[in-house]
């Protein structure tokens, strides 16, 4: 048992075990921005239903149970704000709506929170978890995996930072695009990270596969992510890697040592960066 105040504390992380339990952009935005202050972006006008799908029930009455019980438009909300002082855009694609699943409106959103981003000369930070792209929406889900890769070509031709925190889970179309396209590709502990999903793969190899396979730790291990990082270091450890990147002065310790030594000695070890 976990009193519900100190599993709020600790950011929906198990003080016992360590477990990082899932979390909205809400208490992502209220972590990550200096005192939990930024301004939403708008999310860009999308057809809702282009297929007019349905299978138990209409897409448009499942979009609108979702969006009932998350108060969010759509599984992206991104926002502008200051993290340790310096200007950033943070998108959180987020798994409460409809399993963080890709469709038009993520995938306009994700653009237009980009080309913010470029506009204002700000870093991108993309914190993501999804099953991948949205079945409802066929073909034009399907799209958005190129689309939203060119714009992260927009955040690399304007020399910003682009760095994508992966958390539990980040599958499918997602993981085959933006997702694993970051400067700085971070994973929080134990998040289960790739394509398809670990049984699916069981079931067509017909074999076992390795313990721990498609964790953040087995990733890390085989050099697919750069580090992973606990839920309540995160917010100090992406500080260290844009001050870094964007060649801003580090921030003294109290002792006056230097405080991005530990994310310069991870960026050493990724030869893409």
């Amino acid at each position: 048992m976990i009193f519900h105040r100190d599993l709020v504390a600790s950011q929906n992380v198990c003080p016992q075990c360590g477990h990082h339990m899932r979390i909205g952009a809400k208490e992502r935005f209220a972590s990550l921005f200096d005192n939990g202050v930024h301004e939403r972006l708008p999310a860009p006008d999308v057809p809702q239903d282009p297929l007019r799908f349905r299978d138990d029930k209409r897409y448009l009455d499942r979009l609108k149970e979702y969006r009932g019980k998350t108060a969010q438009a759509d599984a992206l909300m991104a926002a502008r704000g200051t993290l340790e002082g310096m200007p950033v855009i943070l998108a959180v694609q987020s798994f409460d709506f409809m399993g963080g699943s890709l469709g038009l409106a993520t995938g306009a959103g994700l653009v237009a929170a980009m080309r913010t981003a470029v506009a204002e000369r700000r870093p991108f930070i993309l914190i993501v978890s999804s099953g991948g792209a949205r079945m409802q929406e066929g073909i034009l889900s399907l799209m958005q995996m190129p689309r939203t890769t060119v714009g992260v070509d927009m955040l690399n031709e304007a020399g910003l930072p682009y760095i994508v925190v992966l958390t539990d889970p980040t599958t499918g179309g997602v993981s085959a695009s933006y997702a694993m396209l970051g400067d700085v590709q971070i994973a929080e502990p134990g998040a289960l990270i790739g394509f398809s999903g670990p049984r699916v793969i069981e079931q067509t190899i017909r074999e076992r596969l390795p313990d721990g396979f498609q964790r953040a730790e087995y990733l890390l291990e085989h050099g697919m992510i750069d580090m992973i990082v606990h839920r309540n270091q995160l917010k100090e450890t992406l500080a260290r890697l844009l001050r870094l990147l964007m060649k801003q002065p580090a921030r003294p310790r109290g002792n006056g040592h230097d405080t991005d030594a530990g994310a310069a000695s991870a960026l050493s070890h990724n030869p893409q960066s």
